[in-house]
C-alpha cells in the first residue's frame, strides 16, 4: 500500500485551525493525504477574544473548540504537545513531554514525521526587556493567561469592595501597557465590567473608584492605524472615563507601580503588558532555519522557507514580503486567515506538481470595538484602495461578522447559524459578566 503524504501543521491558532480544517475536508476525507495538526493545548479559542474573556464578557467554555472532536469531523489527526526541535534531514519534528498538572508525565517526548511542515504557532508578547515586566504584568497570550486574569480581576474587585464597606481606602488602580487594538479593546472591556459588578452585588465599589490607564509609548495610541481612527478611539476611550497617557515609554515595572522613562511613578496594582509581539524563542533554534530579529521564520511570498522547500510558515511567527513594499506582511487575524487560504491552495497543488501560489495581502481595513458602547473602524475599497470610516451599530455588525467568518470556515455555514442562535439564547439567560 502507497504511503499517504503526511502534511503536519504545528500550531492550531487561527490560522492553523483553518488551513487543517481545510485540508482535511479535501485531502484526508479522500485519502489522498494524512493531515497532522500539533498543538500544545486541547481546546481553540479565537485570540482576538481573549481580551473579553479576561474581563468575562465572554464565556469561553461556551466559544471553545476541542481539537480531539474537531479533528474527527474534519478527517484530520491530532496530537498534543508543544514543538520542540527540528530535524530536517529526517524530517521530523520533536514533541515535548506533556505533563499533567501535578507534574507527572502523560505523554513522553516523542517523533513526529512528515513530508510537508507548515508552522503557524503565532505570537507572544514582546516586553523589550523592561525590568520588572515578567515578574509583575499579566500578559492575555494564552486562554490560561486570560482565565487568569480573570479571576484575579474578581478578586481585586472583592477585595475593594470590602475596603469601601469598612470606610477604608479602596481606589483600585489598573493599568495596560501598549496601546494597540488589544490594550484599547481591554480598557474598555474593563471599564464596561468595573459599571456591571455593583448589579451583582458589590455595590460598595463604583466605577469611579476602579482608575484604568492606558499607557503608549509613541505620540498617539492605535499608532499602526490612521489618525481618524486613532483620534476617534481616543475620544472614546476619554468618553468613558479611561485616562489615555502616550509618548510616555515605561522603564520598569514594580511590584504596585509603573516608572516612567522621565521618572514619574504611577499606581498600579494591576499591570497588564500589551505592548508589541514577537514569535516563540523557540524558532531560532530550529535546524538552521533563517528568523528576523523578531524570532520570526523567514519566508518567500509563497510561505515557503528559502533553506527547505518542504517547510512552510505563516501567520504571526512569519516574516513574508510583498511586493512594492519593503515590510512584511503585518500580524493580524485577517492576515492569517488570507495566508491559510493560499497556503491551502499551494499544499494542494503540490501534490499534484503544480506551482505553489504567491501570497498578495489585501488589507481590508480595522475595526477597534468598545465593548457594548460603540465600534469604530474603516474599510478599504477593493477598487479604489481608499479607506473609509465607520462608526456605530453599522461597524458593530462588521466586526462581529470577523468572528463568523473564522466560524464558517471552521464549521460551515449551517452549523455557524446554529451557533449563532445559541450564542443569543445563552445571553440572553446568562448575566452579561461571567462571575467565576
Amino acid at each position: 500500500m502507497e504511503k499517504l503524504h503526511h502534511i503536519v501543521v504545528v500550531g492550531g491558532g487561527a490560522g492553523g485551525l483553518e488551513l487543517v480544517t481545510s485540508l482535511g475536508n479535501r485531502l484526508g476525507r479522500k485519502g489522498k493525504a494524512r493531515v497532522t495538526l500539533v498543538d500544545a493545548s486541547l481546546t481553540h479559542v479565537w485570540k482576538p477574544l481573549l481580551h473579553e474573556v479576561a474581563s468575562g464578557s465572554l464565556d469561553a467554555s461556551a466559544n471553545e473548540i476541542n481539537y480531539r472532536a474537531h479533528a474527527r469531523k474534519h478527517h484530520y489527526e491530532f496530537q498534543l504537545g508543544r514543538m520542540g526541535g527540528l530535524d530536517r534531514e529526517s524530517r521530523e519534528i520533536l514533541v515535548e513531554p506533556f505533563y499533567d498538572n501535578d507534574g507527572e508525565e502523560v505523554v513522553p517526548m516523542r517523533r513526529i514525521g512528515y513530508d510537508t511542515l507548515v508552522i503557524a504557532v503565532g505570537s507572544t508578547a514582546n516586553d523589550f526587556g523592561t525590568p520588572g515586566a515578567k515578574d509583575h504584568c499579566l500578559f492575555l497570550d494564552s486562554l490560561g493567561q486570560a482565565r487568569r486574569f480573570h479571576n484575579l480581576m474578581l478578586n481585586a474587585f472583592l477585595r475593594k469592595n470590602h475596603e469601601a464597606m469598612q470606610g477604608q481606602p479602596h481606589q483600585l488602580n489598573i493599568s495596560i501597557v501598549g496601546a494597540g487594538a488589544t490594550g484599547v479593546e481591554l480598557a474598555a472591556e474593563l471599564r464596561m465590567a468595573s459599571r456591571e459588578l455593583p448589579v451583582y452585588g458589590m455595590n460598595h465599589l463604583k466605577a469611579s473608584d476602579v482608575s484604568i490607564s492606558v499607557i503608549e509609548a509613541a505620540d498617539r495610541i492605535l499608532p499602526a492605524l490612521p489618525g481618524r481612527l486613532s483620534a476617534a478611539a481616543t475620544r472614546e476611550l476619554e468618553r468613558e472615563n479611561v485616562k489615555v497617557l502616550t509618548g510616555q515609554p515605561v522603564s520598569e515595572v514594580r511590584e504596585n507601580s509603573l516608572v516612567m522613562k522621565d521618572g514619574t511613578e504611577l499606581p498600579s496594582e494591576m499591570t497588564i503588558w500589551a505592548a508589541g509581539i514577537k514569535a516563540p524563542a523557540f524558532l531560532a533554534e530550529l535546524d538552521g532555519l533563517d528568523v528576523n530579529r523578531g524570532n520570526q521564520l523567514v519566508v518567500d511570498q509563497t510561505l515557503s522557507t528559502p533553506k527547505d522547500p518542504n517547510i512552510f510558515a505563516f501567520g504571526d511567527c512569519a516574516a513574508c514580503p510583498q511586493p512594492d513594499s519593503d515590510r512584511p506582511v503585518p500580524p493580524r487575524a485577517q492576515a492569517a486567515h488570507q495566508q491559510a487560504d493560499a497556503l491551502f491552495k499551494t499544499l494542494c497543488n503540490r501534490l499534484e506538481g503544480k506551482d505553489a501560489v504567491p501570497f498578495v495581502y489585501n488589507d481590508h481595513g480595522s475595526l477597534i470595538n468598545f465593548s457594548r458602547y460603540t465600534t469604530v473602524g474603516n474599510l478599504m475599497g477593493n477598487l479604489s484602495g481608499r479607506s473609509m470610516y465607520i462608526e456605530g451599530k453599522v461597524a458593530r455588525l462588521f466586526y462581529v461578522s470577523l468572528y463568523r467568518m473564522h466560524q464558517v470556515a471552521l464549521h460551515g455555514l449551517l452549523r455557524t447559524g446554529i451557533i449563532w442562535l445559541m450564542d443569543k439564547i445563552s445571553r440572553a439567560m446568562q448575566p452579561r459578566l461571567k462571575l467565576h
